[in-house]
């Protein structure tokens, strides 16, 4: 995570805002900042999104390909993660240092999304040993205010969310060869269900409380803080333990209860607002700044 300098004098103010459920920006304790969600920002890739959290700002891209599946799963295509931590966001990611969190982003990804009861990648196959669609979605951290797990995790949902996979019309075998055809009508596609894909939640530990989104100022205070990444029905898919600190096996299980919770409500208002999106059309006015 990018450091920030704080003075003992700052750190002991936010202790004790936290401490009286009032956080330096006015926010309660498991109290999020407003998100702002934009999608289908860019017209060459099969899905988009831009997300917004305080000042942390981050860019999802989505393309297909076709690929020819793992021989150990002949009946699943493919997903992959990058994520790219731009040294512009903060000077912490030049070098070795963006590079560390950009991969451990990646991981925390690959690990939520690996489960067949968030994303089932027999959706993707094609024809069975032969091809299957492959899936590369791109993150690019443009700039860094805090809580970067959550609002990536946030951008990937809603990116998958606007995804068109083009539809095939058919796919036949002529001897060891696939031949596969994909329909000329661009808005001929298959789209993603969403629902069940997880989200981050980070549960930071201040002095003798746990909060939530917290800011870059906050989590300098934070000795240790457990990310999990939540489906909407509440399970918890995966979960990494981040700091320098050490967590009691009480306040572990506070921070799963807190993170759960507040799992839940923001993946209801995460979809609340994709499906406003949605229908706003084609027609919509966009005010990205790749527009």
């Amino acid at each position: 995570m990018a450091e920030i300098a704080l003075s003992v004098a700052e750190k002991t103010f936010i202790l004790h805002g936290v401490d009286s459920d009032s956080r330096i920006d006015g926010r309660s304790r498991l109290e999020y900042r407003m998100l702002e969600i934009e999608t289908k920002l860019m017209e060459q890739v099969n899905g988009s999104a831009r997300v917004r959290l305080g000042n942390s700002d981050i860019l999802v891209g989505v393309k297909m390909e076709i690929d020819t599946p793992f021989p150990d799963r002949p009946y699943e295509g493919k997903i992959e993660f990058f994520v790219d931590c731009s040294a512009n966001a903060t000077p912490d990611f030049e070098g070795k240092g963006g590079d560390d969190l950009a991969n451990e982003i990646s991981s925390a990804l690959s690990r939520a999304y690996q489960s067949p009861q968030t994303f089932d990648l027999n959706f993707l196959s094609i024809l069975p040993h032969k091809k299957c669609w492959k899936m590369f979605v791109d993150v690019l951290i443009l700039q860094c205010g805090g809580n970067l797990f959550d609002v990536v995790g946030v951008g990937v949902k809603a990116a998958l969310n606007c995804t068109e996979i083009p539809k095939v019309t058919s796919a036949t075998i002529d001897g060891s060869e696939a031949d596969i055809h994909l329909s000329d009508d661009i808005y001929d596609c298959i789209k993603l269900d969403v629902t069940n894909f997880p989200l981050f939640v980070t549960v930071c530990k201040i002095g003798d409380n746990c909060i939530v989104d917290p800011t870059s100022q906050e989590e300098v205070c934070s000795a240790a803080s457990i990310i999990m990444s939540v489906m909407p029905n509440g399970k918890i898919t995966s979960t990494i333990k981040m700091g320098y600190g050490s967590l009691l096996s009480t306040t572990l299980g506070k921070c799963l209860e807190i993170g759960t919770k507040v799992g839940i409500k923001l993946n209801e208002a995460v979809i609340s607002q994709l499906k406003r999106e949605e229908k706003l059309g084609p027609k919509k006015q966009f005010f990205g700044f790749l527009r």
